[in-house]
């Protein structure tokens, strides 16, 4: 709940070693502050640390939550009684800040109504959520055909560098935020400075900003603050889903940052690795991190992440631990974006658990089934053709390879927010368009269409 800052400090020891982000407490007093209790330096009160990890009865393992340059061995540390707190209130709209809630944006002190734990407390039942499924549209025609959204749900777009996990995320933003008319927090964790500063430029031109808070914990933080990052971004869903009695859009670029944070951490503070050199808590950590994007029965919690993909390997456990809190998985492959197709969505590998009839309707059904059908039989026709030709395919098999590749060009897009970079105007497409064409090209309609003439297109009806 909410909570007013307290400013009685009960003195706790003096710092023996530094270990990276990771300080070591020697306890000379009476008191134990319990593990996230925020604790700060005596001779500089911007040295904040986090409680985090006991020894024995007089070691204690602390987060250092700012710059090590500031603090030398034998400094005194206090407790401030309480755990991190990030300010709450209508003030928090349009600003962006950092995961105590000073702010990043230059515009001054934020406005808080009052301040809340950013460890929330767990308080809406598990069995206290919406369970009916309203589907919502991106305009993406990838998204909105193969793994569709719903309101309340998690979307999760994997990839390795530089393949358009951030671009296709802020269009899904975009073509969201036209629809939503609750509030939106963005969770930047690890991203580069110049990326944030980029969205904050776009949702101000298009006039977005004053609904959205934005959370930073950009690369140049140490782990620790990166790590706290995503913990403030959630507090602040659940206020507003809580006590505002809104429905959230919750924006999360990089979840991967996140929990490599943890693991760095874990390193420091000589816990023993579990397989692949990940924190012993990887399952624990994301678990409680996605349990607090739930929806409950009257506002809704609706989810876009995106995950680095370490050396573009789908079996990293990085990626294992998040998929199963997700209700789709967008698999976006590095070949299909240097083939020039984008999104560079895999549409044989993603996956959705709402691709079910009686949720997505019987039209729609029936075309994805038939597309990804198509698709699985056009990736191994591709392999053919190279070595072959496609003049040896058999009548049957020129006509599938034919209608896939059409398919495949015609999911891509010309987006919103890379109308700089490519020239090409953005486009917004309807779901019960996307389905329509997709429709019409398996049956055949387009069968006397040149392929390239679907490339980079909004609706059929658009096509020159």
């Amino acid at each position: 709940m909410a909570q007013e800052k307290r400013t009685t400090y009960r003195p706790v020891g003096r710092i023996r070693d530094l270990q990276g982000q990771v300080l070591t407490l020697v306890c000379d007093g009476e008191y134990r502050p319990p593990l996230r209790e925020l604790l700060f330096a005596e001779k500089d009160a911007t040295v904040r640390l986090e409680a985090y990890a006991y020894e024995n009865d007089r070691i204690l393992r602390c987060l250092l939550l700012g710059n090590n340059r500031l603090i030398s061995r034998g400094d005194r540390i206090l407790s401030t009684g309480q755990e991190i707190t990030v300010p709450i209130g209508r003030g928090v709209l349009g600003r962006a800040m950092d995961l105590f809630g000073n702010p990043e944006d230059g515009k001054g002190a934020i406005e808080a109504q009052s301040w809340r734990s950013i460890h929330g407390k767990g308080t809406t039942s598990t069995f206290d959520q919406r369970t009916e499924r309203t589907l919502i549209e991106t305009g993406i025609k990838a998204i909105d055909f193969f793994t569709p959204m719903q309101a309340g749900g998690k979307l999760l777009l994997v990839g390795g560098a530089g393949v358009g996990k951030t671009v296709l995320m802020t269009e899904m933003l975009q073509g969201l935020l036209k629809q939503h008319q609750g509030t939106s927090i963005f969770a930047g964790i690890g991203e580069r400075t110049r990326e944030g500063h980029e969205l904050w430029e776009w949702l101000e031109k298009h006039g977005y900003l004053e609904r959205v808070v934005m959370v930073l914990g950009n690369i140049h933080r140490n782990a620790a603050m990166r790590f706290r990052t995503a913990w403030s971004a959630t507090a602040l869903a659940e206020y507003f889903r809580d006590e505002e009695q809104q429905d959230v859009l919750f924006f999360v670029d990089n979840v991967y940052r996140f929990l490599q944070a943890g693991s760095e951490l874990s390193t420091l503070a000589s816990e023993i690795p579990s397989e692949f050199g990940y924190q012993p808590t990887l399952q624990s950590e994301i678990s409680a991190f996605e349990s607090r994007l739930k929806s409950t029965a009257s506002n809704t919690v609706t989810s876009v992440q995106t995950m680095y993909l370490p050396a573009d390997e789908l079996s990293d456990p990085s990626v294992a631990v998040t998929v199963p809190h997700v209700d789709s998985v967008v698999i976006l492959n590095r070949h299909i974006a240097q083939q020039g197709r984008l999104p560079a969505v895999d549409y044989t590998r993603s996956r959705s658990a709402l691709l079910n009839e009686r949720i997505i309707g019987k039209e729609h059904y029936g075309a994805v089934t038939e597309a990804v059908d198509i698709l699985h039989k056009h990736e191994r026709l591709t392999r053919i053709v190279a070595i072959v030709g496609e003049d040896e395919l058999s009548s049957d098999n020129r006509t599938i390879y034919d209608r896939g590749q059409k398919i495949l060009n015609y999911l891509t897009q010309p987006f919103y927010t890379a109308e700089v970079q490519t020239g090409r105007k953005g486009e917004f497409v309807p779901r019960t368009t996307t389905i329509r064409d997709i429709r019409q090209i398996l049956d055949g309609k387009h069968d006397n269409t040149p392929a390239n003439a679907l490339l980079y297109i909004g609706g059929l009806d658009t096509m020159h």
